[in-house]
């Protein structure tokens, strides 16, 4: 079976998407969600980013994938589907699939192009496996029910995507794959296999979002060019600087583009007016210490949890079941 079946589900909120974008730059506070990064050029500079000196998450969370392989795959077992959420071009849950044999693989993503190019390349290598794709934005909330049936089912996400969520944001979205849990362990155990940034000091932190190179410079300032095609705005991404710091209070890092000078951007039949130095906030990334994020993943409804991290404890793994 190496053909795989493949849904877009996100076209018919496309209307939605754009009464929201246009909302969110003319609130008091302007802001651009940080799914909408993904476009083809985004997809391609945060694979980039992925491979920074700086940017540590993705190859420590490689490492503690790779160390404790056998012990992860030992505590999910295997006959479950497999669902990625945030699939990207799937090459880190291919690295799972010999291990946890799935009967179904999942691919959730709302970069629907990029998905269907990471399927096409990967569905012929696993010709056994039933393979879908959804495009969708789960950020909105997650509703698989009618996909997944009552199969147990292994939920997947790593990367620390989890910390682009406000912390009761965060919490609501567990509880939903915990439903969905629920809802699909009539033949078995079903659970959640998460990686999740884990706080430290500041600089490397910054450093992590904030690049030499200025790749992450170009991945922001990208979002607005992604938001142009979207509402037909004219916003000139050059005319919008990179701004990234970890806000210890809060336990995050912020990025936000700070417009470079006075301009006015045409936004859905008016306008808006941005004084040098006004920000776009575009992404939070919150960081948990294990205790924190074991204590949210309970009050999610999460009963079981076991955790692996790396000698540095720069980065965490967590089943929940």
């Amino acid at each position: 079976m190496s053909d795989y079946r493949f849904f877009d589900r996100l076209r018919a909120d496309a209307a939605a998407e754009r009464r929201a974008i246009v909302a969110g730059l003319l609130a008091n506070t302007p802001a651009i969600a940080p799914k909408h990064f993904y476009d083809s050029v985004g997809c391609a500079l945060f694979g980039a980013i992925c491979e920074l000196p700086e940017y540590y998450p993705t190859r420590t969370e490689r490492a503690i994938f790779v160390e404790h392989r056998e012990e992860i795959a030992e505590a999910i077992g295997s006959g479950r589907q497999f669902v990625d959420l945030g699939a990207g071009d799937c090459c880190k849950a291919q690295g799972w699939l010999p291990f946890l044999a799935p009967t179904r693989y999942i691919a959730v993503d709302i970069a629907g192009d990029a998905l269907a190019r990471a399927l096409a390349r990967m569905a012929p290598e696993f010709p056994e496996l039933e393979v879908t794709g959804i495009v969708a934005d789960f950020t909105r909330g997650l509703d698989l029910r009618n996909d997944l049936g009552d199969a147990p089912t292994m939920f997947f996400y790593p990367g620390s995507s989890i910390g682009n969520f406000l912390p009761g944001e965060a919490r609501r979205f567990l509880s939903d794959i915990q439903l969905h849990c629920i809802a699909s362990e009539a033949s078995g155990r079903s659970g959640l296999l998460i990686g999740v940034d884990t706080k430290k000091e500041s600089r490397r932190l910054t450093a992590a979002y904030d690049d030499a190179l200025g790749v992450t410079a170009a991945f922001n300032r990208n979002m607005l060019r992604h938001v142009n095609d979207i509402i037909a705005s004219n916003f000139d991404p050059a005319a919008f600087a990179h701004v990234a710091f970890y806000n210890e209070r809060q336990g995050r890092v912020e990025m936000h583009l700070a417009a470079r000078a006075p301009q006015v951007v045409r936004i859905d039949g008016t306008s808006r007016t941005f004084a040098t130095g006004d920000l776009i906030h575009t992404e939070y990334s919150y960081k948990y210490t294990p205790a924190e994020f074991t204590t949210l993943l309970q009050e999610a409804g999460f009963a079981c949890v076991r955790c692996w991290q790396d000698p540095a404890r720069d980065f965490a793994v967590y089943w929940a079941t």
